[in-house]
């Protein structure tokens, strides 16, 4: 195929990449600055409201991950607005522009996030389940609602809710590796909220199957089948590490110092399945935490 992706900068974005080029899938990058890229690129500026319909004209599939990195700095009201504005001001001119296409692609798949649910004790979380309340709550349903007009031309649109993504070169797992290496990681809050992970590997595996497999449309949780607490997390972490885990983050701690972000990113609780993603033939390569992070870390 023939295919367009935003974000390609990034963790995910570079690991598809290299994928997509292993499946001999042609990749342009929709870029917002100059990039010295081996792949060709096509310059927008969502911010703008600026992108050349006739630049992305016959695309076979467009992958969309372009958006401000949640856990980049301290939410004040500005970070909060670029990290909403980047999501949905993106989405909002690339599916518009998608839909005055003469040639639209066949198939939109946007990076969303597991956010959609908000913080919801151990209830079991499904893609037919309603959406949350809270910050990333209310941010992941206008950015899932952006690229309606991608779906009323007759797009296929997936919305990948992304879980907390499992790799040592960037992300939650990256951040984590270095106290806990020292001895010093520990529990956050009381340990009871459900993290809902998955691997790098499955995430790239999880657009593949999305771009190929034409029965999969709508909302799609892109997580590992077994969601485990955070005292797990944290226990398994440190075995796979030969690590002791005493030293916890007490709830109060992780507000004073992150304020309102540790409330929706470490402190919520969302126990997710990956329901569609199952039904529809999807083999995960990593199920099990432990097996996870032994392989990712390089613990075998």
């Amino acid at each position: 195929m023939n295919i367009l992706i935003s974000g390609s900068t990034g963790m995910i974005g570079s690991a598809l990449i290299e994928a997509l080029k292993g499946q001999n899938h042609r990749v342009t990058r929709l870029v917002r600055s100059t990039l010295q890229s081996s792949e060709p690129t096509v310059q927008w500026n969502p911010a703008a409201g600026t992108l050349n319909a006739n630049e992305i004209e016959g695309f076979d599939a467009v992958v969309h991950l372009a958006g401000e990195s949640i856990a980049a700095s301290r939410w004040t009201d500005a970070q909060k607005a670029r990290i909403r504005d980047s999501r949905v001001q993106g989405t909002t001119l690339l599916s518009e522009t998608l839909a005055k296409l003469a040639k639209p692609p066949k198939v939109l798949v946007c990076a969303s996030a597991i956010g959609y649910y908000g913080n919801r004790g151990d209830t079991i979380l499904r893609e037919d389940s309603g959406a949350g309340t809270g910050f990333l709550a209310d941010i992941s349903q206008e950015w899932e609602s952006a690229a309606e007009p991608a779906r009323k031309k007759g797009i296929r649109v997936v919305h990948l809710r992304l879980g907390v993504v499992m790799s040592p070169k960037g992300g939650a797992l990256a951040k984590m590796l270095l106290p806990f290496k020292f001895g010093v990681g520990g529990i956050v809050g009381n340990g009871r909220q459900y993290w809902s992970w998955v691997s790098l590997d499955d995430v790239v595996g999880a657009f593949l199957h999305a771009l190929n497999n034409e029965k999969v449309s709508g909302a799609v949780n892109a997580v590992a089948p077994r969601a485990v607490t955070n005292h797990e997390f944290t226990k398994t972490l440190g075995k796979v590490l030969s690590r002791p885990t005493i030293f916890p983050l007490p709830g109060f701690a992780a507000r004073l110092a992150l304020g309102e972000m540790a409330d929706d990113l470490l402190l919520s609780s969302a126990r997710i399945e990956p329901a569609r993603l199952s039904a529809s033939g999807y083999q995960f390569k990593h199920s099990e935490l432990e097996g996870a992070l032994r392989e990712l870390l390089g613990k075998n």
